[in-house]
């Protein structure tokens, strides 16, 4: 098949939004199909150190005059430039198409249901996704957010509900016959009109699991591992204060907390109001090479995240034998299994209950060294199961385009 992909986002070694681009390119090119990629230019020069590899994807550069791009910097005009790049891509598209003649095109990144693709005009069968972003976090869990969560979760709600006004996004939507979605939620977000278009799909993959992970010895204690950006919504305020409770009755536990950001400072400090600083270690970000690493000198991947689309660090956690502790929201709630790692129910439960819930889930993985080898053993089958071909297999094995 002779496909254009949009891929705003799209470099090799990357994680987030570049490296979902970047692999869906790859494991279409291990597919045989003749790919067609319009990225933005200033990934051009990375591209090209590794595209001499892939001789049947093509690749085109498009971007924003110096002038536009450099406003992008300033959030509120951030949104504007990502239109106005869709709009340029979509004549350059157009051109391209001419001469060309594509079967179908598909919008891959940004993955965010609100942001418009002006693809569909094309003419030909249009994919819209995998996109996210209609997950929320629950009114009660935002009690502890601060002033600047608060603000920010409630602008991102206001914002997914003025989505479903957007005459951009209805012409997106009603020009796409397919729309996969990341999430169940992001699904539920779309104006019903639209929802039989909807597919589920898990959007990521795993690079590639151990062949068989040596858990680090159990007789000095487990060992809790975080990994991500210390931000408000990843819910580590619960999963600190669950650690707590988990200390009073498993004191040689340990947490180890990777990454930064603007929560770093204050969660710090409730480490100290808890008094579980001393069972705590902090490392700065690391890169995606060194991680592993850090994965295989633990036991437990803790990731209370609130209302994350995807959730790529669960899976290389689990693709090192690591279970996942975790909230059933967003992506991590689905990529989580009863059979590799445990999913704290959330529906109808307060802070204080959730809260418990953690610490029990934690502490049954710290007393029940079978339970803890089994799941171990279910993380590394559910990260073999969702390799990065398998999911992009999965979206295009069959499709044909929708009856109306």
């Amino acid at each position: 098949m002779k496909l254009l992909l949009s891929a705003y986002a799209c470099e090799p070694d990357k994680g987030s939004e570049s490296g979902v681009g970047w692999h869906w390119v790859l494991e279409l090119a291990r597919l045989r199909h003749d790919v067609w990629v319009l990225t933005r230019a200033n990934n051009q020069q990375t591209i090209q150190r590794v595209s001499p590899d892939l001789p049947n994807v093509r690749f085109v550069y498009y971007d924003l005059p110096n002038w536009v791009a450099r406003l992008k910097k300033r959030a509120p005009i951030l949104h504007l430039y990502y239109v106005l790049w869709q709009w340029g891509a979509y004549r350059t598209a157009r051109e391209l198409h001419r001469q060309e003649q594509f079967e179908l095109v598909q919008h891959v990144t940004f993955g965010v249901f609100r942001h418009p693709s002006f693809m569909g005009r094309l003419g030909i069968p249009f994919i819209f996704g995998p996109v996210g972003g209609g997950e929320r976090t629950p009114f009660r869990l935002r009690m502890d957010y601060g002033i600047k969560g608060h603000l920010l979760d409630a602008v991102r709600d206001l914002t997914n509900v003025f989505a479903t006004w957007n005459p951009w996004l209805h012409e997106t939507f009603g020009a796409a016959d397919v729309i996969l979605v990341k999430t169940p939620h992001t699904g539920m977000a779309l104006p019903r009109r639209y929802r039989h278009k909807v597919r589920h799909i898990i959007e990521i993959g795993a690079s590639g699991a151990a062949a068989s992970p040596q858990p680090p010895p159990h007789d000095r204690g487990i060992r809790f591992l975080f990994v991500g950006r210390f931000l408000f919504w990843k819910g580590m305020q619960y999963g600190l204060r669950a650690f707590a409770r988990l200390l009073h009755d498993v004191p040689s536990a340990r947490l180890t907390m990777v990454g930064a950001g603007p929560e770093g400072r204050r969660w710090r400090r409730l480490c100290q109001t808890l008094g579980i600083a001393h069972a705590v270690d902090w490392t700065d970000w690391m890169h995606q090479a060194e991680l592993g690493s850090m994965y295989r000198s633990h036991h437990v991947f803790l990731f209370p995240s609130l209302h994350d689309s995807s959730g790529g660090v669960v899976l290389d956690a689990m693709s090192y034998g690591l279970p996942v502790v975790c909230f059933d929201l967003g992506g991590p709630g689905v990529l989580v299994t009863e059979n590799s790692g445990i999913a704290v129910t959330t529906a109808r439960q307060g802070r204080q209950q959730l809260v418990a819930a953690l610490a029990e889930a934690m502490k049954v993985l710290a007393d029940q060294p079978d339970t803890l080898r089994a799941l171990q053993r279910g993380a590394l089958a559910r990260a073999r199961e969702l390799t990065w071909a398998t999911v992009v297999r999965q979206a295009y094995d069959g499709w044909h385009r929708p009856a109306p």
